[in-house]
């Protein structure tokens, strides 16, 4: 299929669209909730709410840091790297039990994809975990993925996970859409360059440059999208 480059002779399409994972399509932050409270229980301690918020939108190796921190526990490799390991598979069996779509999430998802704009899926978690929920969200939405184990210690908030999904396509950033729902994550896809819908979950996200805050992603169209990319530029 051709790509159309324009839905009129004013509106550019993206060349690209950007999808976060975790809380944008899918609402894994309360997966993520459940694994990393049982996993402060079985450290001995509880996670506060605080540390929390603070580790949406964070890789594995931060979220430890994060939670080790708060729960007043020495951040040696060994226990970081057995914490990381009970983690992984606890998670990975909340993933396969359920992970339920995002408002509009799929239906977004759907109308992107039958445009034939190329799209990525960009997020932080791993990519063993990845791999689990691309088995329920479709693998056939994305081109490429790019998991947070892939981008050499670059995580979200630093633009690299963006930079690299649009090298892998072929497009320069700042013709993409990212779609995203934390502050983490918005500061990675804005300093990567691209144009973000801000769809917020677990958290809010302030208002700033680059950036459309939208409720959520039900009725979301490629024509709005390119209306976004379109008013960004101008």
């Amino acid at each position: 299929m051709e790509r159309p480059s324009a839905l009129d002779g004013h509106t550019r399409l993206p060349a690209a669209v950007l999808w976060d994972m975790d809380g944008t399509l899918v609402d894994s932050e309360k997966l993520w909730d459940i694994a990393l409270h049982d996993l402060a229980a079985h450290l001995g301690g509880t996670l506060s709410s605080a540390a929390r918020k603070a580790m949406i939108g964070a890789n594995m190796s931060a979220t430890l840091v994060l939670l080790f921190a708060d729960l007043g526990l020495p951040a040696e490799p060994d226990a970081l790297a057995r914490a990381g390991d009970w983690l992984r598979q606890r998670t990975a069996e909340l993933f396969r039990g359920q992970l339920p779509w995002r408002p509009g999430a799929e239906r977004a998802l759907r109308a992107v994809r039958a445009a034939g704009l190329p799209t990525a899926l960009v997020t932080s978690t791993e990519r063993a975990l990845t791999e689990i929920a691309l088995d329920r969200i479709g693998r056939e939405f994305f081109d490429v993925t790019v998991c947070g184990d892939e981008v050499d210690g670059r995580n979200k908030p630093h633009p690299e996970p963006y930079l690299r999904a649009a090298r892998l396509l072929g497009v320069r950033p700042d013709d993409c859409v990212a779609v995203e729902d934390s502050p983490t994550g918005t500061q990675a896809a804005v300093a990567a360059g691209a144009t973000v819908l801000v769809v917020p979950c677990e958290v809010d996200v302030p208002p700033g440059e680059r950036r459309v805050i939208r409720e959520s992603l039900v009725g979301l169209d490629v024509a709005e999208l390119g209306r976004l990319l379109t008013a960004e530029a101008a």
